[in-house]
């Protein structure tokens, strides 16, 4: 298990740190990149070399995180994760670097304790809060494009600070970010404000799906992998269907089941009003993640047996909540 280090400790480990590949999970998302590569920028502030390495490619709306991307051409002294819960979410082609992970910087509950050295903030709605913590006690300046970074994890896991999870303190680090010189219109225009033709027609198609269960407290969605491909959207863009169901009048707990590319099973997403834990949700079924938001994976084909697991992991989260509210 990894030994928990305070915020100082960690600043002083990568201060002294040389050579760092930063790690981010497979499918990127806003936190993981906008994690990776502000911490990459501030230790290249520092003197050393450090470069961010994913298993999937970068997607294209994210390029303006490090928009002169240098090649590889060192071997890592240091590895840090950042935003990865567990190692299986580094993906295949970062598995080589599993054993020799120094340093895991989190922001989930369920981190397994796989690295040497945890900084973990579970309270936190963003990963991007913490790393901004860790950038100032590591005495970096904050630039503009650091903050470009940070601001991009910290709006898109809070939902452009929506989402239950988002705090005062995610506001106080907006608050940072801005007099650091983020740029909040470019940002949000490229992340929130533009879509494919294609990803709204995904989108009707992932609607016309919408069933609702259990009494109405829960509406589900599937996204087909042919649907997918027939609007030639990619992976990238799917983020933001999985809150549609949650949105919904009367829901409590909104799920999405997503084909993966193979065919050969379901990524699902849950999204809840707070109240009902998506993480618990998850959890039963092998994955994890926030009490709002969370997530978890099903290596089968048969999406009856898929969704009728999930359903029933809901059912008992409901029922658990109703015996709470009961006993109070």
């Amino acid at each position: 298990m990894s030994q928990p280090v305070t915020l100082q400790q960690a600043a002083v480990f990568l201060c002294g740190a040389q050579d760092v590949f930063i790690l981010t999970h497979k499918a990127p998302d806003g936190d993981t990149l906008g994690s990776g590569f502000a911490l990459m920028h501030a230790l290249r502030q520092l003197g050393k070399r450090a470069a961010v390495l994913c298993n999937d490619p970068i997607p294209a709306r994210f390029a303006y995180l490090d928009p002169h991307p240098d090649e590889q051409s060192f071997l890592p002294q240091t590895v840090v994760t950042v935003d990865v819960a567990d190692t299986t979410l580094l993906g295949d082609k970062l598995q080589s670097y599993v054993d020799q992970i120094d340093l895991s910087i989190d922001h989930h509950g369920s981190n397994t304790g796989f690295a040497e050295k945890l900084l973990l903030r579970a309270d936190a709605a963003a990963n991007c809060e913490l790393v901004l913590d860790l950038i100032e006690a590591m005495g970096v300046a904050l630039t503009p494009q650091i903050a470009d970074c940070l601001y991009t994890g910290l709006a898109t896991d809070t939902g452009c600070f929506r989402h239950t999870s988002t705090t005062a303190d995610s506001h106080r680090a907006a608050e940072k970010l801005i007099q650091a010189g983020a740029d909040l219109r470019s940002i949000h225009r490229r992340l929130f404000e533009s879509e494919s033709r294609g990803k709204i027609a995904l989108t009707v198609a992932a609607l016309q799906s919408l069933r609702y269960e259990l009494d109405g407290r829960c509406a589900t969605m599937v996204l087909m992998r042919d649907c997918i491909n027939q609007n030639g959207v990619t992976d990238d863009e799917l983020e933001g269907i999985s809150v549609l169901p949650r949105q919904i009048e009367g829901v409590q707990v909104g799920v999405t089941l997503r084909q993966y590319k193979s065919y050969r099973g379901y990524k699902v997403s849950v999204r809840t009003d707070g109240k009902a834990d998506a993480s618990a949700i998850c959890g039963r079924l092998g994955g994890g993640g926030h009490r709002g938001a969370a997530g978890c994976t099903f290596e089968i084909t048969d999406l009856d047996e898929v969704y009728r697991q999930v359903l029933d992991s809901v059912r008992q989260e409901l029922e658990q909540q109703e015996k709470l509210d009961a006993s109070l």
